[in-house]
């Protein structure tokens, strides 16, 4: 979750641990009740990452990356898609056949934005923004991801400022409530 580096090196980072979980799930069987177990682990991970690129790498990319505006808006609604996505996913155990298409759902929708981070907007933001910067903009989402919720909220707000200011309140919540029920954590 806190890797180093600059925001770049940082959140591609992530971007390996979740294809890393989505291995996990795709080499199990479906209804394997493991395969739950990584879907909430990934879950956990990609909405502290999401809420850390909402609070600091689009406002930079609005800021500093020439077209950014419209660059931070299209990753948006991909963050808000595949949050409702996870959200739906909360409803289903592993041996329900809507939690395995709402899988592999969820990874259609986050492998295509990967993709588009990783191949469009990181290197347009490399470009834009001096090393210092990026390595402020690491520190930033590193800090944002300790406070940041850990279960999809759609309808909470995605913008400075009413994210950074809700977000590590949420955060509390569903770390406790993830303590209190074991998830997230391998059996």
């Amino acid at each position: 979750m806190g890797h180093g580096g600059d925001v770049i090196t940082e959140l591609s980072t992530d971007h390996q641990e979740v294809e890393e979980l989505f291995a996990n799930i795709e080499e199990l069987p479906a209804g394997d009740r493991q395969r739950k177990v990584y879907a909430d682990q990934v879950t956990m991970e990609l909405v502290r990452h999401s809420v850390a690129e909402e609070a600091y790498l689009y406002p930079a990319v609005r800021e500093h990356v020439p077209g950014g505006d419209a660059l931070a808006d299209k990753e948006l609604e991909d963050h808000a898609e595949a949050e409702q996505t996870m959200k739906d996913m909360e409803n289903y155990e592993a041996d329900d056949p809507q939690f395995d298409m709402l899988v592999g759902k969820l990874m259609t929708e986050i492998r295509t934005h990967i993709r588009d981070e990783e191949n469009n907007l990181f290197p347009r933001l490399r470009e834009a923004c001096s090393p210092q910067m990026l390595d402020e903009l690491g520190d930033k989402v590193r800090q944002a991801k300790k406070t940041a919720p850990t279960r999809p909220h759609p309808s909470a707000p995605d913008k400075p400022p009413a994210n950074k200011l809700l977000a590590p309140g949420a955060g509390l919540v569903d770390r406790m409530r993830d303590a209190l029920s074991g998830r997230g954590k391998e059996s």
